[in-house]
């Protein structure tokens, strides 16, 4: 039995001219996960276009294709084809559970919501010959007993960041502009690991350096605080994302992360302006003394990612200015900037919906770089676009990294700080060179050799950090995510 496992590629990422190193940090997870779940002696294939050229004169039995907004239109051109070909085609992932309708007549069976459960009963049903057109995830959802990534099937060369991983699903919190709770409707929409099993993941991969893609690493303390126990003293480097309250929370696991060897943190910010907070249904960034967040990770020495979103409601004119000004003040380390975007089964959509907002329906559109509703009061599309195309330009100019690195108290930091800001906007040519040329793993140990470690402040009644091993460059790139 041959399966294909296929992740569409938007335009952008498979020009023969450009190629944005952010559409090559990460393999796709969600198909590895799946896959683990197919029989040993079945042949699978994973591709994923955003680095490779899809084989689509294959004839595979079985395809299963991960959908998000920006390549629902390549995804649905793909399953038509494999259709026609007889191969039996499945289509899954967050912009399927939000428009099922819209996508099942591309496809014989789709996916609505996570696939741990659904997907071993679909592939019982399929070998039975009764399969059915489609498959929800309730009740019961869980992740014990999940089987390990098929690891095998990822193309490590290809891939900046070929060690991440997901040891949660979903978010404690409820953003309106989030997928999350479209995706996890109907049953639990947060939950991890075991530690165990957290751990052993970890421990089958090889190298230093490890991307925890989980929307809130220190969403559940009492697993994230055993996962960093565990991990201490295993000499590993890891990046991840957390909230503004979870980072002032003054409970010794941001501490814990450090130890354990987290040196970047991606933050949502997201807004400076508490009215927004409130009708993005926020809460856990109200009333929270963001300048402390900072100051808390810098002392850990811990870089940060930061995320702001504009075209909000209480969004004026100076908002891209007073958003640069304030992020480049306090020593953030890379910006990543965001137009509102409604996606559908969002409350957001629904709201701009209602309001007569949206400008189009053209998902391909919906990036985040695109203004496709209609701002608030105070400000027009025009305006949302230059602003925000204005803040990218501004926040990495190099005047600005210079300001943002001396922010920080010792020379080192400074440097590295400056190095990181610079080499991950400065020298896109240089990445696509490296991309094209098939040489992307081999800027790993480079950066490791060039970037070293900063040593923070150490946590009120924290043990002290252990040392690290010999060898330990403490290189971590603090880069930004990619929100499929």
């Amino acid at each position: 039995m041959k399966v294909k496992l296929i992740l569409p590629a938007l335009t952008e990422a498979t020009s023969p001219y450009w190629r944005p190193i952010k559409y090559s940090l990460f393999p796709p997870l969600g198909l590895a996960t799946l896959a683990a779940y197919l029989p040993a002696h079945w042949e699978a294939d994973m591709q994923d276009e955003h680095v490779e050229t899809l084989n689509v004169n294959d004839a595979p039995d079985l395809v299963i294709i991960q959908v998000y907004i920006t390549n629902a239109y390549r995804a649905y051109e793909l399953a038509d084809h494999y259709r026609a070909r007889g191969a039996y085609v499945c289509l899954g992932g967050l912009h399927v559970t939000s428009l099922p309708e819209e996508a099942a007549p591309h496809a014989d069976s789709i996916f609505l919501g996570p696939g741990e459960e659904i997907f071993p009963q679909f592939l019982k049903d399929w070998q039975a010959g009764r399969a059915l057109p489609r498959y929800a995830s309730k009740a019961g959802r869980t992740l014990v007993g999940v089987p390990p990534i098929r690891r095998d099937l990822i193309k490590r060369e290809r891939y900046l960041v070929p060690n991440s991983i997901v040891v949660t699903r979903g978010c404690p919190h409820h953003c309106d502009f989030c997928y999350k709770d479209a995706f996890f409707e109907g049953g639990k929409g947060f939950y991890t690991q075991t530690v165990d099993d957290a751990l052993a993941e970890i421990d089958r991969l090889p190298g230093r350096h490890l991307y925890f893609l989980d929307d809130h690493l220190l969403g559940h303390t009492r697993f994230a605080a055993g996962l960093f126990e565990g991990m201490r003293g295993m000499g590993r480097l890891f990046q991840g994302a957390a909230t503004v309250d979870s980072i002032l929370r003054d409970n010794g696991l941001l501490e814990k992360a450090a130890q354990a060897g987290l040196r970047s943190l991606f933050v949502g910010f997201e807004t400076l302006s508490p009215v927004n907070l409130k009708f993005s249904n926020k809460p856990q960034n109200l009333g929270r003394d963001y300048a402390a967040a900072m100051q808390r990770l810098h002392d850990l020495g811990i870089m940060v990612n930061g995320s702001f979103v504009f075209g909000l409601d209480d969004d004026r004119p100076d908002v891209f200015r007073r958003t640069v000004d304030w992020a480049v003040g306090q020593g953030i380390t890379t910006a990543t900037f965001h137009i509102a975007t409604p996606y559908p089964g969002t409350a957001l959509f629904q709201r701009m919906e209602a309001e007569g907002r949206l400008l189009h329906r053209r998902w391909n559109e919906y990036d985040t770089r695109t203004v496709v509703c209609q701002p608030g009061p105070y400000l027009t599309a025009r305006q949302l676009k230059e602003g925000y195309d204005g803040a990218y330009r501004d926040f990495y100019s190099w005047t600005n990294i210079a300001k943002a690195s001396l922010v920080h108290d010792t020379l080192r930091h400074q440097l590295k700080h400056f190095a990181y800001a610079g080499g991950w906007k400065k020298f896109e040519p240089l990445w696509n060179f490296m991309i094209k040329s098939r040489q992307l793993d081999s800027m790993r140990p480079l950066l490791e050799a060039i970037l070293s470690k900063v040593r923070g402040k150490e946590g009120r009644g924290q043990a002290p950090a252990a040392a690290p091993p010999a060898g330990d460059s403490g290189m971590l790139l603090p880069l930004p995510v990619l929100k499929r």
